[in-house]
């Protein structure tokens, strides 16, 4: 499916998506030292944990409105709430302050996503999927190319400015929703119905976790995510504390010196980079591989790259450990995101995407334990820690698919009326 016969809500969204996603990792990948200076590692490390929590109700609100309500209003929810959180946390007169705004940029984004990634699956055949949602995966990361190299140096010098500017992308992004996005849920039962009561959320919710395969997806989808999250937040504290300063390239008298708060910005540049120059290349490269062996080798070649970082502090070595990775996540991201678009019933799409989401949320919510660590483990210790939750995600994953196998002679991903029957 080529680019320009995607549907126009695609298009706009595409773009939209990736110009916030500069201006996002201009300041995310920071946040965490952010707080560690302004409040101490363990305080911090217990905040941390705190916006991912309240993400799980956001998800479930997210998901079940975009289903009852429809997936333009919900966007359109989410990106004013992100834009009026940055104003605030720009504007701040203390770090709790900035902490509540933080919270609040982290609930626009849990409500969004999941009517974000429903109306790709609405408008997307599925023998396309693989592919439509690794452009987007793609064209996101060009954010994660350019903002930490900038934000290296715009959110420790010019914070408010750069604020100022996230709130201001946000704000237009959600104008211009508002005057193009149409809506693409599909007719069904709940559709203009009011949105659900958080103890009809639950009960739906938890009639979508007794669905076996999807609560052993979800369990395996949150350590890993555990794993992921800490090339946002335990990397940035190893690089910071155990990576000296060291020339990197030299010609002549020329030297290229790297180190610090600057090096980590670069190892997550080059992440994005690889992500952006790869994606779709390695999802045709991997297209005929089962969903079994794609979601095991990411896990473990995720965990490995961040276990050997641990070895060493020589920038080189850290950046092919990126690189190893950086393979885990490409060969993971389009078949995760196909999966559950396939899996789940046309009607409930918004629930399941919500639900999905909710093994990074709870990741993101479990992830920050592992700064703590630090405080009584040496760096090995914290990476091997981090290699064995990729272990079992992966582990989790060979069982998932091994239950599926020998479910009599039912198909590897059921039908709408068998889940729900």
């Amino acid at each position: 499916m080529y680019w320009w016969a995607w549907d126009l809500n695609l298009k706009i969204r595409l773009f939209g998506e990736m110009l916030f996603q500069v201006f996002f990792w201009m300041y995310y990948p920071f946040i965490a030292l952010y707080f560690s200076d302004a409040f101490g590692k363990e305080l911090a490390s217990f905040l941390l944990m705190i916006p991912p929590l309240l993400g799980v109700f956001a998800n479930l609100f997210g998901g079940n409105m975009s289903d009852r309500l429809g997936r333009r209003p919900t966007m359109l929810l989410g990106a004013f709430l992100q834009a009026a959180m940055f104003g605030l946390f720009a504007f701040s007169p203390s770090p709790w302050i900035d902490y509540v705004a933080f919270i609040g940029i982290g609930i626009g984004g849990a409500i969004y996503w999941p009517a974000s990634t429903a109306m790709v699956a609405d408008l997307t055949p599925e023998e396309d999927r693989r592919l439509v949602f690794a452009t987007f995966y793609t064209a996101t990361n060009i954010g994660v190319v350019i903002g930490p190299v900038l934000g290296s140096f715009f959110f420790l010098h010019h914070r408010t400015g750069l604020l100022i500017a996230c709130m201001a992308v946000c704000l237009a992004y959600g104008i211009v929703l508002s005057m193009i996005l149409k809506e693409t849920r599909p007719p069904s039962d709940q559709a203009k119905q009011p949105v659900a009561g958080l103890s009809q959320q639950l009960r739906s919710y938890y009639l979508i976790f007794r669905d076996k395969l999807f609560a052993y997806y979800t369990l395996a989808g949150v350590l890993i995510s555990v794993v992921f999250m800490q090339l946002d937040l335990y990397l940035a504290v190893y690089v910071k504390e155990h990576v000296p300063e060291q020339m990197l390239l030299h010609w002549n008298d020329w030297r290229f010196i790297l180190g610090g708060t600057e090096a980590f910005g670069w190892m997550v540049g080059l992440n994005g980079l690889l992500v952006v120059l790869l994606t779709l290349s390695v999802t045709r490269w991997f297209a005929s591989w089962s969903d079994r062996n794609s979601l095991i080798v990411s896990s473990i070649l995720y965990g490995l790259g961040m276990f050997f970082m641990g070895f060493t502090s020589n920038l080189w070595l850290l950046f092919g450990c990126i690189v190893v990775l950086t393979f885990g996540e490409l060969i993971r991201t389009p078949v995760a995101q196909s999966f559950i678009s396939k899996y789940a019933p046309e009607d409930k799409r918004g629930q399941y995407m919500g639900a999905s989401s909710l093994q990074f949320t709870i990741g993101r919510f479990l992830a920050p334990v592992i700064i703590s660590f630090s405080t009584w483990l040496t760096p090995q210790g914290v990476f091997t820690v981090i290699l064995l939750l990729a272990l079992a995600s992966a582990l989790l994953y060979a069982f998932m698919f091994r239950y599926l196998r020998s479910a009599s002679s039912q198909p590897m991903v059921p039908s709408a009326s068998e889940r729900e029957s």
